[in-house]
């Protein structure tokens, strides 16, 4: 998306809750969502750029203060702000947004020099999983000291497991029917 638009993205309003109530750096943005890319993926100069382009729209406030070797920039949320994120949260959701390349790599099976390439391929998945569900439990200590969302946190993180359990059932049928 051009940098001169104002139009806000989804991606838009996730920088928004994430900068939510207490404010955010991009580091802190960033970090959040690399732990939670199970909820949300991009490229991680996005979680730079979109802060600083939000706060020429006036949706976020942003400004200087130290850091642990140089000044950081910390971001708030204006009054636009928190009032472009009450009307989307109001808003119908759109449907589930999925970039699966495990599912992509097996529709692609049959033109692989064999089925066991692929398997061994999303085999690879497996310690990913694990090491969500790791992180999962991280997070659910984390979710204790957020009281505010803590309650929203569990359901998305119960959803979460739920989406790693099929993940590593539909590895169990791939390895299964494919061998």
């Amino acid at each position: 998306m051009p940098e001169t638009t104002d139009t806000l993205t989804a991606f838009s309003y996730v920088m928004l809750l994430l900068v939510g109530r207490g404010g955010a750096a991009p580091h802190d943005l960033q970090r959040m969502m690399r732990q939670g890319q199970i909820y949300w993926s991009a490229a991680a100069s996005r979680y730079y750029a979109e802060p600083k382009r939000l706060a020429r729209l006036g949706y976020l406030d942003a400004r200087k203060e130290p850091g642990k070797t140089t000044e950081r920039t910390y971001y708030t949320l204006t009054e636009k702000g928190r009032s472009a994120l009450a009307d989307w949260l109001a808003r119908p959701s759109s449907f589930i947004r999925i970039q699966n390349e495990p599912a992509a790599r097996l529709n692609g099976a049959d033109l692989a020099p064999d089925e066991a390439t692929v398997v061994r391929s999303l085999q690879a998945i497996r310690p990913v999983i694990d090491e969500r569900l790791k992180w999962l439990d991280r997070a659910e200590q984390v979710a204790a000291t957020l009281p505010h969302r803590q309650r929203y946190l569990r359901l998305n993180h119960r959803l979460s497991r739920r989406i790693l359990a099929a993940f590593h059932d539909w590895l169990d049928d791939v390895e299964r029917e494919l061998g």
